[in-house]
């Protein structure tokens, strides 16, 4: 779920502030004595984060599992693991492997509620773990697209890491092409867009209906984003 090139820098950045002064060797949860001066930064953050009990790594988390888990890499977060943008070899494994993972909803792709899909595009709640975890009983995690796009036009905050969306629908319709393209991007971006930092919301993240509202929201002709 994590970038890993952001976690290693966060976490050799604080291990770097605490060695000051310190002695090299380092006990990890089974009481071995390690020498961290030994370790290249991305082996450091690795044993920081997994072998010194300093996260509570099997605490359960929303989608199942335990924090360790959460933390083991798949193939193409594996892939992506890198500096800068990848290369034609490692694009085209990425696409490969996020393609052979897709699947397109049992009876076809079908627009949501676009008033739903408003409420989660505005929603960062969701898959916080720690001292107060989010309780996805009470309330449901969100998409969190205004963090990164415009949508309605008429909404003044949004990020601009991804492109605007504004008038998405508008400008391509709602035609079972459109559809697909939009689900399989919504579902696992990285089919086209190899590496990139859009979340993959199919992948244990949004239900398919949260995925229609959001689509929704985004194609709908009477949507605010397409006004």
């Amino acid at each position: 779920m994590f970038n890993k090139k952001n976690l290693t820098a966060a976490v050799v950045v604080s291990a770097s502030a605490a060695l000051a002064g310190c002695d090299q060797f380092f006990q990890d949860a089974s009481d071995r004595e390690v020498d961290i001066t030994q370790m290249s930064p991305e082996e450091l953050a690795e044993h920081l984060v997994l072998e010194t009990d300093s996260y509570r790594m099997d605490q359960e988390v929303q989608e199942g599992g335990t924090g360790r888990e959460r933390m083991q890499q798949d193939e193409v977060q594996a892939l992506c693991s890198l500096e800068g943008s990848p290369d034609s070899e490692t694009a085209g494994q990425v696409v490969a492997a996020a393609r052979a993972s897709y699947e397109r909803p049992d009876g076809g792709v079908e627009l949501g509620d676009w008033r739903r899909g408003a409420e989660l595009a505005r929603s960062g709640y969701g898959y916080r773990v720690g001292h107060n975890n989010d309780d996805h009983g009470t309330r449901e995690p969100g998409a969190n697209c205004y963090a990164c796009h415009q949508m309605d036009p008429a909404e003044t905050t949004y990020g601009t890491i991804g492109p605007s969306l504004a008038n998405y629908g508008r400008e391509r319709g709602t035609d079972e092409s459109v559809l697909n393209y939009v689900h399989e991007v919504v579902s696992n971006p990285h089919q086209y867009f190899p590496c990139t930092y859009m979340p993959r919301f199919g992948r244990n993240f949004l239900t398919e209906e949260q995925i229609s509202h959001v689509m929704a929201y985004l194609l709908d002709p009477d949507s605010p984003v397409n006004q």
